[in-house]
């Protein structure tokens, strides 16, 4: 269990009440297209990240670093949204589930997805395929500022996974957003009880304040 206590908050949210927390405050920080290999996978932790680039020569590594990331990170992986070649694979996935790590993202695609499944592990990417990326791609750097799904991810930011996807939470802003999200989440809640309840939906939805919940804040 992540003991951080942002981290726990985010963990406690959904995607979409971050989504439109993030929409709400003005930051674009949702991944485009990438998804998780389970609908059941759900991940929150701190971003440790890898930049990946084209395989120079002689070809360098894609990565013998599992070993460094602290349990409870996420795994972020910039592969430049390349789909004829993976940078994830049963190996390093068994590794990481050892060592309690809490997550992969990547820009890009994943192979082996059967294991990951066998053992809970989320993995998020935009889509899987078998072929490797040695001689392929090589690791540029970590610890740097990477793109996934459009959305920058800083080492150090939250990341957040479910069955809608992946968002991340600036470092910088993440009290506001996990506020404004909360604020969002306990709305929703009302609107649904109130339905329940008997109150017809554009009523609940006016009583509670629905339709300003996502509007840009000024």
């Amino acid at each position: 269990m992540n003991d951080d206590p942002h981290v726990q908050r985010a963990a406690r949210l959904d995607t979409a009440a971050l989504s439109d927390a993030l929409d709400k405050l003005g930051i674009v920080r949702q991944c485009h297209r990438v998804k998780p290999r389970d609908p059941s996978f759900r991940m929150a932790g701190r971003a440790w990240t890898l930049l990946y680039g084209p395989a120079g020569s002689p070809p360098g590594t894609v990565g013998d670093y599992i070993d460094d990331v602290p349990p409870g990170s996420v795994i972020v992986l910039d592969n430049g949204g390349r789909d004829n070649a993976t940078v994830w694979g049963d190996i390093l996935t068994e590794i990481a589930h050892r060592r309690g790590i809490a997550g992969t993202v990547i820009d890009g695609i994943c192979r082996d997805v059967a294991l990951c499944l066998e053992l809970n592990y989320p993995v998020f990417s935009k889509d899987h395929w078998m072929r490797t990326g040695k001689d392929r791609v090589q690791v540029e750097a970590t610890g740097v500022p990477v793109n996934v799904g459009d959305a920058r991810v800083s080492p150090g930011d939250i990341v957040k996974g479910d069955a809608d996807g992946v968002v991340i939470i600036p470092k910088e802003h993440e009290a506001r957003v996990l506020d404004t999200a909360e604020a969002i989440d306990s709305a929703e809640a009302r609107v649904r009880a109130a339905v329940r309840g008997g109150m017809r939906l554009d009523e609940a939805r006016k009583a509670h304040g629905y339709h300003q919940l996502q509007t840009r804040a000024s």
